[in-house]
């Protein structure tokens, strides 16, 4: 199987030239998501990719921290953001496990299309838990792949005997509405659209 930095960081210009699977679902979850916002929040990302996400939710927040533990998307990420003549967005190298950061300190923690790259999807959930205030916003969109055709499985299986693919978790719904619950979130938005990530806004109970 290959590593994931090196399999992220030899797509990394492939990934920012890509465009998005689904324009319209992806306009509602970021709309959906800058519900959640102020001109004073604090946002946390990882697996931020080349930042397109955060550099869309930049305008609403007060700050973002993005990270990647691909250091060529970060590269592109950061440019992307000179570019637009962003400074409010610091993105950084760094997998999760890694992160240092103050237990409580951000508003808002996002997680879209990674926690089905992590080998303990669980653990991240609770560490996202931990670096929320109380009150604040868990947002996820994941892909469940546990819940597809079989055929995903052999074409995964396939990758990663040849080492083409990085290890992919094979969620399902159920398992990750259980890590969710389990870790203390409670649900405040959730979409049920059959083909499509596992759309979830959820909430840290406040003190």
């Amino acid at each position: 199987m290959v590593k994931a930095v090196e399999f992220w960081d030899a797509r990394a210009e492939g990934y920012a030239k890509s465009s998005v699977g689904n324009e319209e679902v992806y306009k509602e979850k970021l709309e959906a998501t800058q519900r959640y916002f102020d001109a004073d929040s604090q946002v946390f990302e990882f697996g931020c990719g080349t930042g397109s996400t955060a550099l869309h939710h930049a305008p609403f927040v007060q700050k973002i921290v993005a990270t990647d533990i691909s250091s060529n998307m970060i590269e592109i990420a950061r440019r992307k953001a000179l570019e637009a003549n962003i400074t409010n967005v610091e993105f950084q190298c760094s997998a999760l496990e890694d992160f240092k950061a103050v237990d409580a300190s951000f508003d808002v923690v996002m997680a879209h299309s990674i926690l089905h790259l992590l080998e303990d999807p669980e653990q991240a959930i609770k560490l996202s838990y931990r670096l929320l205030k109380p009150g604040g916003v868990f947002i996820t969109s994941t892909a469940c792949l546990g819940d597809s055709f079989s055929h995903w499985r052999i074409l995964l299986a396939v990758g990663k005997f040849f080492h083409k693919v990085p290890y992919v978790n094979v969620l399902k719904r159920d398992t990750l509405n259980r890590y969710l619950g389990d870790a203390g979130f409670e649900v405040a938005l959730k979409w049920n659209r059959k083909k499509q990530a596992a759309f979830i806004i959820l909430k840290k109970p406040a003190d």
